[in-house]
């Protein structure tokens, strides 16, 4: 003899079992799907380097792209602002000097590796140290975020990236901050990148 079992008890049965199923697939909150997030945005600041033509290893390029990410999260930078300014800095170029001795991808000079190495981080044992993509970029973001708290607008920060924090005067906002051809291009070469690479909130 067949038991037939009431209609809603075979729905419930029904909604208990393919709630089982999915409750498999929930993905926990914090873990692989942030990672992937995260993955997938150096993978686009590869690609944007491959775009600009930088002249370096593959691994080079992970490793640029690994560390502005990374550094920028944590001091709480837009990743796509540390690009602009190693874009107008340097070009992308880890072997650049300045003819003030400025050097590597975010032109930073061995007086101030030697000032900030040890709260980014970096061991630094001389100038050649700073043609190391990691080092150089620890340092220059871990300086960059000084500056922006220093001033508390960007615009100043970046003209006292440029020139000196001594050279430059604190202001009550952005507006008022330092309007000088550098601050103009890494602006500009800021507002181009984020059209091209996605928001850091979005991961």
């Amino acid at each position: 003899m067949k038991i037939r079992l009431p209609y809603k008890m075979l729905c419930i049965a029904l909604i208990l079992v393919v709630s089982g199923i999915f409750s498999t697939f929930t993905p926990v909150a914090g873990s692989d799907m942030e990672g992937i997030g995260k993955q997938d945005i150096r993978e686009k600041i590869v690609r944007y380097l491959k775009s600009k033509k930088v002249r370096t290893s593959e691994d080079n390029l992970r490793v640029i792209a690994d560390t502005v990410y990374e550094e920028a999260q944590d001091y709480e930078i837009d990743y796509r602002l540390v690009l602009a300014v190693m874009k107008v800095e340097s070009n992308f170029n880890q072997r650049a000097v300045s003819p003030k001795g400025a050097v590597g991808l975010l032109q930073i000079k061995p007086s101030l590796a030697k000032h900030v190495s040890r709260d980014a981080g970096v061991t630094i044992k001389g100038a050649g140290c700073l043609h190391e993509p990691k080092k150089n970029i620890k340092i220059g973001v871990n300086h960059l975020s000084w500056l922006i708290d220093k001033f508390e607008n960007v615009k100043s920060a970046l003209h006292a990236y440029n020139v000196g924090p001594a050279r430059v005067r604190r202001v009550a906002s952005e507006e008022e901050g330092a309007d000088t051809c550098f601050t103009r291009k890494v602006l500009k070469e800021y507002r181009q990148i984020k059209t091209v690479l996605p928001d850091p909130e979005e991961c």
